[in-house]
């Protein structure tokens, strides 16, 4: 249920912040992951319900998605099976993602607490229920279900990036870059990973570190429009004009013409944001 190409920063819309009773507590118990081979092939039921499945991710609207996953959870949830808390757990949590894609976050969080409950095994609930709880800026209980993760999946580099994503959004800049390092040491193809680092870095005033390695990554993934506009930034900041308005051009996502957006959705921290937004407006005069 989740990936990392989709977990790097996910930009959700926001949310307002509920009690945090509307969470239900992280048991995961790698160890009670279900046996599929135990699954009888010949059970009409199962092979109906996996059908449906890929109907729904197959869905060509999220909406689609979301009623095809609400089929999935009101046709098996009272079936006496085996696979039942596998497949109807699988259900709620990517109506959960499906939901907070539309930004429905309480909703999404309720779903991600019945995949949690239904499948005490699977990370991904627990992953993509402290993603909505960051997008909703619960920093604090997104962080503990991260941590819920990594004290069972220490190797895991979503819940590292993600946790740093939270250390970010409370400015513990330290911390942030310990826990993007992690997450890009164990996974080098990850490239957020790599680029969360790199701004994390930058804030902590390891600026020249922290443009060697934008550089680094720029020759990777040239077309890495983040990356490219943190080292116009960052450039821009060291005095390197020329060089920032060279990268700057190259730059294609309108997004990062906006600095509201860089700080809040995106969370480039301060000193980044505030180099960029010094040449933006230099180049509006």
């Amino acid at each position: 249920m989740h990936s990392l190409s989709n977990i790097g920063v996910v930009l959700l819309p926001g949310g307002a912040a509920r009690a945090a009773s509307d969470l239900v507590p992280t048991n995961l118990r790698l160890d009670r992951a279900p046996d599929q081979s135990l699954y009888n092939p010949a059970d009409a039921e199962l092979r109906d319900a996996a059908a449906l499945l890929q109907q729904a991710l197959n869905a060509e609207t999220v909406q689609q998605e979301e009623a095809l996953w609400t089929q999935v959870i009101d046709k098996y949830s009272r079936v006496n099976a085996i696979w039942m808390p596998d497949v109807v757990g699988r259900a709620y949590g990517n109506r959960g993602n499906a939901r907070s894609r539309q930004g429905k976050l309480a909703a999404a969080i309720s779903d991600f607490n019945q995949a949690i409950e239904l499948c005490p095994w699977s990370v991904d609930p627990v992953i993509n229920r402290g993603v909505v709880l960051e997008a909703m800026g619960r920093w604090d209980e997104a962080a503990a279900d991260y941590q819920a993760v990594l004290a069972v999946a220490p190797g895991d580099p979503s819940a590292w990036n993600n946790l740093g994503n939270t250390n970010m959004g409370l400015q513990n800049w330290a911390e942030a870059e310990r826990c993007f390092g992690k997450a890009a040491a164990l996974a080098p193809s990850f490239s957020f990973a790599s680029a969360n680092h790199t701004l994390a870095m930058f804030q902590l005033g390891r600026r020249e570190e922290a443009i060697r390695e934008m550089r680094t990554l720029l020759r990777r993934y040239p077309d890495f429009d983040d990356m490219r506009a943190a080292l116009a930034a960052a450039q821009w900041a060291a005095g390197r004009e020329g060089d920032a308005e060279t990268n700057w051009e190259r730059v294609e996502d309108p997004r990062y013409r906006d600095v509201k957006w860089l700080r809040k959705e995106r969370r480039w921290p301060p000193a980044l944001a505030d180099s960029l937004q010094a040449l933006l407006q230099l180049k509006s005069v």
